[in-house]
């Protein structure tokens, strides 16, 4: 061996290759962060989605009251009504009671030409059959 091949012995025997190099997963810190974003997102969302249901069942309860404003205001305006109609049926009954008094009945009759019957003369014409008229009678009596 020379001076200069001594100096300088061949890599091979001197030294072992060196390894590959190992590469890093960077995958490990890119994970890290969509979880961190995620928390700080679900943090965020989170009163979010409260304010959203909060303000939808607001809207509701006051969607429901004018409902019921409604149906109070149109059964006021039924109940109204039938007030007046019930006192329009009264004054029509009072009037046709004092139409058909018997008092006015007779003052009519006689402003008609009509006499009344004299109670001697009167008598009374039953209009219904024997059978019939029984037949009435046992049905009412077993009602």
């Amino acid at each position: 061996m020379s001076a200069v091949e001594s100096w300088f012995a061949p890599a091979a025997a001197i030294a072992e290759p060196l390894p590959a190099p190992r590469t890093r997963k960077r995958a490990a810190p890119a994970t890290a962060r969509p979880k961190k974003r995620q928390r700080r997102n679900l943090r965020v969302r989170a009163p979010l989605v409260w304010m959203v249901v909060l303000a939808l069942s607001l809207v509701g309860v006051v969607a429901v009251n004018v409902a019921v404003m409604r149906a109070h205001v149109s059964t006021n305006d039924l109940d109204a009504k039938i007030a007046q109609l019930e006192q329009g049926n009264s004054q029509l009954a009072s009037q046709y009671a004092s139409m058909t008094a018997a008092p006015r009945v007779a003052e009519e009759a006689a402003a008609a030409g009509l006499i009344p019957a004299s109670g001697l003369n009167t008598s009374y014409l039953d209009m219904v059959p024997h059978k019939a008229r029984h037949n009435v009678r046992h049905k009412v009596r077993h009602k």
